[in-house]
């Protein structure tokens, strides 16, 4: 079993910046792939940003690249989302989640196996 805690959300204005942090604990934490995704009020869970074990591969979605940088430090078991310029449309849950299936960085969220529990970012305009 693998715990994934998320922290770091809140209430920024626009164009400021948040640090999202995902801790983990349990199975190996550097074994595979990890995501970010976020889901808005009404709207379907969305990918945003991925990487892979080694960390020499991440992948965004468009809306966020040139923003958002995804990193992690398997030595502390943590995977985080440094989030800058944000934009109102920027407000949703933010989910990490970790995939023992894929090795490469994996788009849709059946593809993952762990969740976090969520954190709220919400961007003011």
């Amino acid at each position: 079993q693998v715990q994934l805690v998320e922290s770091g959300g809140g209430l920024v204005q626009a164009g400021g910046s948040l640090r999202l942090s995902c801790a983990a604990s349990g199975r190996t934490f550097s074994s595979r792939s990890l995501g970010w995704f976020r889901q808005a009020p009404g709207k379907e869970r969305e990918f945003v940003a991925g990487i892979t074990r080694s960390g020499d591969k991440t992948l965004y979605t468009d809306s966020v690249k040139g923003r958002f940088t995804i990193s992690r430090d398997n030595a502390k078991n943590t995977v985080y989302l440094q989030m800058n310029s944000l934009k109102p449309e920027d407000t949703a849950v933010y989910y990490c989640a970790a995939t023992w299936r894929y090795s490469d960085v994996a788009l849709n969220p059946g593809q993952y196996d762990y969740w976090g529990q969520g954190t709220q970012v919400t961007v003011s305009s």
